[in-house]
């Protein structure tokens, strides 16, 4: 797919990888701050554009293929990148864009020994970085669909969080947060993909019982956890946008 060629006429750039992965969360809280952005989905077809110039902003959301899958919007995503880093462009990751990044930067990507499926809690290492982006609440519960994880961390880049599945949670680079796990989670996006789960989600719920929830644990969870979840969204993105104002 050949990169669009436009000026940016917006504060943010948002790069979707498939149809049912949006921007959940975080279009509703960039609706609510008044901020103008963009999403390319090239599942459905839409280019990425060429460059990043002229954005202040650029976030990466997640998708059920590997960081490490040949597909040419993916190497796109990294120049895009690649070049956001090298002009200061503040960049935020979900999950496969937190892979993205991590590759695009110097990091390195694989599956992991076993997956993380639902609502599952993190810890952050308290840090002065940890806690300006994840509070100082040491342990959050947050939303995991994943399979891979960034295993090696990009020259520089600073580890914030872990959990028992998957010792690289969210790591900071400069102006720049990657996360593994769904801060934009939102509920329908969670209905969505339980209608939709792939054919390994079954089988990865039987074996892997304390890192795969099934869909009434995952449902009731959803319940107890997703103003939290949507509370440290705010916590996170509010961080993510003082470096694209500042």
């Amino acid at each position: 797919m050949t990169p669009t060629h436009f000026s940016a006429d917006a504060d943010v750039l948002v790069l979707q990888h498939l149809r049912e992965d949006g921007p959940g969360y975080l279009g509703q809280w960039l609706n609510e701050q008044g901020a103008s952005w963009q999403v390319r989905c090239t599942e459905a077809g839409d280019a990425y554009p060429s460059s990043v110039r002229g954005y202040r902003g650029l976030a990466v959301l997640g998708g059920a293929w590997s960081a490490n899958d040949e597909r040419p919007s993916l190497r796109q995503a990294e120049a895009l990148i690649q070049e956001a880093d090298a002009r200061g462009i503040p960049v935020i990751g979900h999950c496969l864009g937190g892979q993205l990044m991590a590759r695009a930067l110097g990091g390195r990507v694989q599956r992991l020994p076993q997956p993380e499926v639902g609502w599952l809690p993190m810890r952050h290492n308290g840090s002065t970085t940890a806690r300006e982006w994840l509070g100082d609440a040491p342990v959050a519960t947050v939303f995991q669909w994943h399979q891979d994880g960034f295993v090696q961390l990009p020259p520089g880049a600073e580890p914030l969080a872990s959990s028992p599945a998957c010792v690289h949670q969210a790591f900071a680079l400069g102006p720049h947060l990657a996360m593994q796990f769904h801060i934009e989670i939102t509920a329908a996006k969670i209905a969505d993909w339980l209608a939709h789960p792939g054919e390994a989600y079954p089988v990865h719920v039987l074996l892997h019982p304390d890192s795969v929830q099934d869909p009434a644990r995952m449902h009731a969870a959803t319940r107890q956890h997703l103003a939290g979840s949507q509370a440290l969204a705010e916590r996170i993105y509010r961080t993510w946008r003082s470096r694209w104002l500042g």
